[in-house]
Formats: structure tokens, sequence, C-alpha cells
């Protein structure tokens, strides 16, 4: 199955009823899960500012009719909500306030409901591929190895990883057009790991998954990686990501296919049993 029937044929899945129903899982839990957040962070920055103190000074200079120049200076304190409404009181403080408000929160939620949707998703996979199987692969037996321990396992251990990848990378994060990579990369880490490892858990044995990682990884990391682009688009994650477990279930499914038709693999199986 070449990459146009794949992507074709996962759209056309992905629109049928069983997946679109599916779909919404993730987009309901996840939208509850940032509106919680979202409340929760105001609530918290509100409450943090009620403790603070803002000193103003501002100077004003004036010419009478007489020539004569006067100078006259003020000094204002605000606190708590004052401090919003110093920011909200001037056009440029509050372009600034909102620029910087929006553009943090978006990249903030942005990220948040990528990483809360691969977590929910990993739940519904087999939901997924099953629906999938039946569809397209209806004499693939499922040989997966995957258990409540070794998702845990792996990831806990792809968040540290990330986390150790965003240390690392911080001398980068001042290089123009560099950073934009550096930060990703923990970012795409984390997401091609967590799918990946949802998708092959569930449907093959280690040892096929051992082989086909070996033989095709550059195929499959390619994949991740235009799906992590997709992503990118503000939102789109919240209900695309049964999409990708779709899509990428079709290119794991198909070369499983071929690996276990393919004689001297069976052979070699047969051996090691």
């Amino acid at each position: 199955m070449n990459e146009f029937t794949i992507i074709s044929t996962s759209l056309k899945d992905f629109f049928t009823k069983p997946i679109i129903k599916i779909a919404f899982y993730p987009l309901i839990i996840t939208m509850i899960i940032l509106y919680m957040m979202f409340f929760t962070a105001a609530d918290i920055g509100i409450n943090s500012l009620e403790n603070q103190v803002v000193h103003v000074e501002t100077s004003n200079t004036t010419v009478d009719s007489n020539g004569v120049v006067n100078n006259t200076e003020s000094s204002e304190t605000y606190f708590g909500q004052g401090i919003i409404d110093f920011l909200l009181k001037y056009s440029l403080t509050s372009w600034l306030a909102s620029f910087l408000i929006y553009t943090i929160g978006s990249i903030i939620v942005m990220m948040f409901s990528v990483f809360i949707s691969l977590l929910i998703i990993g739940f519904l996979t087999p939901m997924i591929l099953s629906v999938i199987q039946k569809r397209h692969y209806p004499t693939l037996e499922f040989k997966g190895y995957g258990s409540l321990y070794s998702v845990a396992y792996v990831s806990i251990k792809s968040i540290l990883v990330m986390i150790l990848l965003f240390i690392v990378l911080i001398p980068f994060y001042f290089i123009p057009l560099v950073n934009i990579i550096a930060f990703n990369l923990p970012l795409y880490y984390l997401f091609h790991k967590l799918l990946n490892f949802d998708v092959i858990s569930t449907i093959m044995t280690k040892e096929e998954s051992y082989y086909l990682k070996a033989k095709h990884s550059g195929l499959f990391r390619t994949r991740t990686l235009l799906l992590y682009f997709v992503s990118m688009i503000p939102f789109i994650t919240l209900f695309s990501t049964v999409f990708y477990i779709v899509y990428l279930g079709h290119g794991y499914m198909s070369k499983l296919e071929e690996l276990r038709a393919n004689d001297n693999y069976v052979a070699l199986n047969e051996k090691t049993q």
C-alpha cells in the first residue's frame, strides 16, 4: 500500500460513523480539562496580583502664555486589581498586555492540548485499531504486548527524556530560527514515542516491532513528523488525534501483513518457538 493510498484510506475511515464517535471522546475530555486549567490559572494569577504593588511616577511639562515652563510630577501606587486597571488604561500597555496574554496563553494551551490528547488517545487506541482491522485486515491477528505497566513506564520515561531535552537545549533558545527547532524537538520526541508505542504495543510482538523499526524507522519517523506539523495548527489536535492513530495503524498493519507473509520470517519465527 503506497503512501497516497494510506492517507486517502485513513481519511475515509476517519469520517466513518464508528471513528467519528470515538473522536468526540478526546475532544470533550481535553476541552473540560483545559477549561478547568484555564480558570485555575486565572484564579492563581488574580490572587497573586492582589499582593502586588506597582509605583508609577509621571512628569508633565507645560508652558504658559508668559513663556514660563512649569514641571509637575505625580506619583501613583496601584494595588491588586488596580494594576490591571492601570494596564488597560492606556492603549499601548493594553495592547502589550493583551498580546502577551494571548500569545503565551495560546502556546501553553497548544502544548497542553497536544500532551493531554496523547494521553487520552492511549486508552482509545485498541478500540480504534480494532475498527480498522475489521474493515481492512480481517485476517491479521493482533499480538500486542502492551500492559498498564508498560504504558506507564514508557509514558514516564518519555516525559523525563523530554524534560531533559528541554534543559539540554536551553543555550539554543537564544539563537533565532534555531530556537524554533530546539523548542519543538523535545515535544516532537514525546509525540513520536507515545503515538508509535500506542499502535505498536497493540498489534504486534516486541520482536516484530524491533524488526519493523530497524527496517522502516525513517518512514515512520517521517509520518509522525508530518503529523506533528499538523498538530501545530491551533486546536486541531483536539479532534485529530484519532486520525493519527488511524493513519499510523494503516502504516503498521500493512507492513505487518507483509512481514508475516514473508516465508523467511515465518521460518525463522517457527524455529524460535
